[in-house]
């Protein structure tokens, strides 16, 4: 009876904050030392503070500036950080949707579950190693290395490495810099039988540019249903969305949304560069939002780095919301763009993103929410 009572307690179910029952409802208030162990531990380790941050809490030693710095120093050298790469980049780049995509083995019958969790863990070892070196976040998109094993460096044509080891490799092709030529966010933007220039250009607006495209207007048919062979010729992923945008009501979003996928368009399913797709040469031409011409995956990596800035924005939006566990509110922007100015000052390095949203005041106070009624 006494495990049951355990088990079935909030407190062992929830992460409970205690909250001075004088206030009122919107009222905010700073946090209990304790509280705040255990949110940096969460944030940073993504488990329970040890007993160091939890002698520091005790004292009220991390109420003190340079106490808490050193704590999190000490917390982002920790191993445990690796939560940073495995749990947080995870959700902020939606790692988590590789396994729902199945290439079809009439196409791709090289692939397998294998594969897709090497293509995961690449990533989570690259995002690890950004932040461990303490690189800028830039490098996301620019970084000349990566890590492979011998099954994922076959798959991307890199040649001399054995054995099931993830090791790290500099990359030769500057196509395939950084977390837009990794097989990850290739395949997750993708479905079974073809690429997806949509999906992945939507995954560039809603992850780095922090602007998601707005749903499709009703009764318009999917690229699916939209005619795929012309004159006894399979036409291409791209022939078959020109097709699809002569519907007036896609074409004003899709002329934002396609230039970035196309520029992509060499990649296949899983991410192995060709230059042919259903007989026709790929063409990832196009032009983005801003007139910038577009023509592979180099061109779209150097238009993003133009618009760095906002890319820094979304991503401290979305560490954010990983740190506090909650949405980001209209009130957390000054916050979010004060974050994002400090980082550019020590050039986007992670330990400015970090440090900037464990010391903000949205980190350490805590908000009494509205009592939720029936009544309407």
């Amino acid at each position: 009876l006494a495990v049951q009572a355990i088990l079935a307690s909030p407190r062992f179910l929830f992460r409970i904050e205690q909250t001075p029952a004088t206030l009122r409802a919107g009222q905010t208030y700073r946090i209990s030392d304790y509280d705040l162990a255990s949110r940096l531990s969460f944030f940073v380790w993504g488990s329970m503070p040890d007993a160091e941050l939890l002698a520091a809490a005790s004292q009220s030693a991390l109420r003190t500036p340079v106490v808490f710095d050193r704590q999190l120093k000490r917390m982002i050298a920790d191993s445990r950080s690796s939560a940073l790469s495995t749990r947080f980049a995870s959700q902020w780049l939606r790692l988590q949707d590789v396994e729902k995509v199945r290439p079809d083995h009439h196409f791709y019958s090289y692939w397998d579950t294998t594969l897709s969790r090497a293509m995961v863990r690449e990533t989570e070892l690259f995002v690890d190693s950004l932040i461990r070196e303490d690189r800028p976040v830039t490098d996301l998109l620019t970084a000349d290395h990566t890590f492979v094993n011998e099954r994922l460096a076959k798959h991307y044509g890199i040649p001399n490495i054995l054995g099931d080891e993830f090791r790290r490799v500099t990359i030769a092709d500057p196509n395939r810099r950084g977390v837009l030529g990794q097989g990850s966010v290739l395949l997750l933007t993708s479905i079974a039988d073809r690429t997806s220039p949509v999906l992945r250009g939507k995954w560039i607006m809603e992850v780095l540019l922090g602007s998601p495209p707005p749903p499709p207007p009703p009764n318009v048919p999917a690229l699916e249903e939209t005619k795929a062979v012309d004159a006894g010729k399979t036409l291409s992923t791209r022939e078959r969305m020109e097709e699809h945008r002569k519907n007036p009501a896609c074409t004003s979003c899709h002329k934002v949304i396609d230039p970035l996928g196309l520029a992509l368009e060499n990649f296949d399913v899983t991410g192995v560069w060709r230059i042919k797709d259903n007989g026709s040469l790929v063409d990832p031409v196009g032009d983005l939002f801003d007139g910038t011409k577009l023509d592979g995956p180099i061109a779209l990596r150097n238009a993003l780095m133009k618009h760095q800035d906002v890319i820094m924005l979304s991503f401290t939006e979305s560490l954010m919301t990983y740190a506090l566990g909650r949405r980001i509110e209209h009130y957390d922007m000054p916050t979010v763009r004060q974050i994002a100015r400090e980082a550019k000052a020590k050039n986007y390095r992670f330990s400015a993103f970090i440090s900037g949203v464990a010391n903000s005041s949205a980190f350490r106070m805590g908000r009494v929410a509205p009592v939720e009624t029936d009544e309407k």
